[in-house]
């Protein structure tokens, strides 16, 4: 069996230190499971292949049949032992929604990697969805060789920022691989700066590089009426934005009122609304968010955003004057723990009185003609 390690010229670290790191934002913990963040470039990447023999064993009886890719001394524990029925995914979608909003399945690291193959599985998708088996051939094909090689990262990458949260350097290598594979079977895929944070948080419950791989593939893929998963272009993604700000204005008033006093473009600071959830949450956060994305799709990111959007408002005791409103959003939402618990804060979400899945998706489509009218592409502009 081979091991692949990734590095960059001149990069002494190895497979972590090998990519350009952003700079911490100020506050920013980089020890506390938030893990930490880079940004993609277009340089390529050089491909390592090592014997086994030459690499850590890594101790995965903390969580049977995951574990490999994890740093376990900054993963958190998981939350007091609950009952979990043995028979949960038997359970009616709506039953099962509540467990996973409940937290039910956040007492077990065990748990999260049984379950999470078994829901994405049910997510319907595209007849031809390339699966763990196309994977482990193209991987093979790309990083198999003995030596070193170099593949580049998908242009769509190209300015991304990426937590890796609690993966340790092997399993920042396993990322890079499965982003890299991704580019290569879905070519269509133009922009999509979410990706690389949903494999990161999928990778700390695989069992391999193929089933993870497996599992994004079926939500890039996803077919259901009126959901989706993961935006793949430009356009869609400024179309949630937008999206995202006219349920912020109707939902969250205050909130909305006071970030348009202090911003001098909102479109601007809600551009951001993903990054929020899915780059600045702390680890134990982001993966709650996880658990009731898999069920619920794009609609549940929306809820929760509004939810960190109502608690900021709530931790701003006066009117915001020469800030950086983006700067601030962002250090509230790093250090949310210090304002709510996370079961508090899904609590708040779904106590929102939302559109329904079918109203929002036509407000998307709506943003999305409203955007091509103006001349946005699905490319975004260089």
């Amino acid at each position: 069996m081979l091991q692949v390690g990734l590095s960059l010229p001149g990069s002494p670290g190895g497979a972590a230190g090998g990519f350009p790191r952003a700079e911490p934002a100020q506050g920013e913990d980089t020890g506390t499971g938030r893990g930490e963040r880079a940004v993609f470039g277009s340089s390529p990447v050089t491909i390592v292949v090592t014997s086994e023999a030459d690499t850590w064993d890594i101790d995965t009886s903390s969580c049977l049949g995951c574990g490999q890719f994890v740093d376990w001394d900054r993963m958190p524990d998981p939350q007091q032992p609950a009952q979990i029925p043995r028979d949960i995914l038997s359970k009616p979608p709506k039953e099962l929604k509540k467990l996973a909003r409940e937290g039910c399945w956040a007492t077990s690291h065990v748990v999260r990697a049984r379950l999470y193959p078994q829901l994405i599985q049910q997510v319907s998708c595209r007849l031809v969805t390339p699966d763990a088996l196309v994977y482990r051939d193209v991987a093979s094909r790309l990083f198999g060789k003995p030596g070193g090689s170099s593949h580049p990262l998908p242009e769509f990458l190209e300015g991304c920022l990426m937590p890796t949260y609690c993966l340790n350097p092997e399993g920042v290598t396993a990322l890079k691989k499965i982003l890299i594979c991704v580019g290569n079977l879905f070519p269509d895929i133009t922009y999509s700066p979410v990706l690389p944070s949903l494999v990161a948080l999928l990778l700390h419950y695989s069992e391999d590089e193929a089933q993870c791989f497996e599992s994004i593939s079926r939500l890039i893929a996803s077919n259901a009426p009126h959901t989706s998963y993961i935006d793949q272009s430009f356009l869609a993604h400024q179309a949630s934005c937008m999206t995202f700000g006219d349920l912020a204005n109707k939902h969250c008033p205050a909130a909305h009122k006071l970030i348009a006093s202090a911003s001098e473009n909102i479109f601007e600071v809600y551009s951001e609304w993903l990054s929020w959830l899915f780059h600045d949450l702390p680890f134990d956060y982001a993966i709650r968010v996880l658990d009731v994305f898999l069920l619920e799709g794009q609609k549940v990111l929306y809820r929760i955003a509004l939810a960190l959007l109502k608690q900021f408002r709530l931790s701003v005791t006066s009117e915001l004057e020469g800030i950086d409103i983006k700067a601030d959003l962002q250090a509230f939402v790093q250090n949310i723990a210090e304002h709510v618990t996370v079961n508090k804060l899904l609590e708040r979400a779904f106590g929102i009185r939302l559109f329904s899945r079918k109203e929002i998706w036509l407000l998307q489509m709506a943003n999305r003609k409203a955007l091509m009218e103006r001349g946005i592409t699905v490319v975004r502009s260089r």
